[in-house]
């Protein structure tokens, strides 16, 4: 199976999601959000091709806590990012996803798409909801805007309703990016 990323994957990030990650940069968005901070992976024809296999091979051969599907918008590509997922879980690996689209949107096409439930059920930490410029805020840790969530996913997926993880809410003081919690090397 062939993927369409916007970039090699990035193996040191420390700032999509919890731990260090190695963040896989999907190529293909339409929702163009305003501010975006990566409008060259807008293009669904702008990126490369690359097989699945060979991405499975460099995640097998890294020591991170886990994988960021990103982009671009991961849910343009279910199939692949759903492969991609289950194998990170397979070695143990945490699965962040950021979307575009809210929880509750992706649980609506997830009733004519089976492999979109599949896939939210191999993602720990899902940060949904289109980049809002206007409530851009440098105060929230791993996302841009403030009405961008990072849910539970699998919470959720018990209860049928979007349960935020309590540490990255808005308005907890361990939720703050600030200089009084972060370490300068």
């Amino acid at each position: 199976m062939k993927v369409r990323l916007a970039a090699p994957i990035q193996d040191d990030s420390i700032v999509d999601g919890a731990g260090i990650r190695a963040v896989i940069w999907m190529q293909g968005c339409s929702h163009n959000c305003k501010g975006c901070q990566n409008p060259s992976t807008h293009d669904f024809k702008g990126g490369y091709l690359e097989d699945v296999d060979n991405l499975k091979e460099e995640i097998k051969a890294l020591d991170i806590d886990g994988i960021t599907l990103s982009g671009g918008d991961p849910m343009f590509q279910v199939e692949a990012s759903l492969e991609i997922a289950k194998y990170a879980k397979s070695l143990g690996l945490n699965v962040w996803c950021y979307t575009g689209y809210t929880y509750e949107e992706l649980m609506a096409i997830s009733k004519t798409n089976k492999k979109m439930l599949d896939l939210l059920n191999n993602i720990d930490a899902l940060v949904d909801g289109r980049f809002e410029l206007d409530q851009l805020s440098y105060e929230v840790v791993f996302r841009g805007s403030k009405n961008q969530r990072i849910i539970d996913v699998a919470s959720s997926l018990k209860v049928g309703k979007a349960i935020e993880f309590e540490k990255y809410k808005i308005g907890n003081t361990q939720n703050k990016a600030n200089s009084d919690n972060m370490i300068f090397i």
